[in-house]
């Protein structure tokens, strides 16, 4: 009795394995979808909307750059005890 009871909890843990899988390779080929119809409207856009795209995309590169250089300006601050 023991060594059916092993198999039906084993088939069940695997079949709720295998669902929790699927849900998740669904919403990943759903994301993978998106970003593909994404790049396409994308490619798709007028230069002069590429070339604001590609200007806004510079601009958040460089504020997170700066973010990044007063973080670290602040440890060294700190390591080096000023304050």
């Amino acid at each position: 009795m023991g060594i059916i009871k092993f198999f039906k909890n084993a088939f069940s843990d695997m079949k709720e394995s295998a669902k929790a899988q699927h849900q998740v390779d669904k919403a990943n080929f759903q994301a993978a979808k998106a970003e593909a119809k994404a790049q396409w409207e994308e490619a798709k856009m007028s230069p002069k909307a590429r070339q604001a795209k590609m200007q806004e995309d510079r601009e958040k590169q460089i504020a997170e750059a700066n973010e990044r250089k007063a973080a670290a300006d602040e440890r060294i601050k700190k390591a080096k005890g000023e304050n």
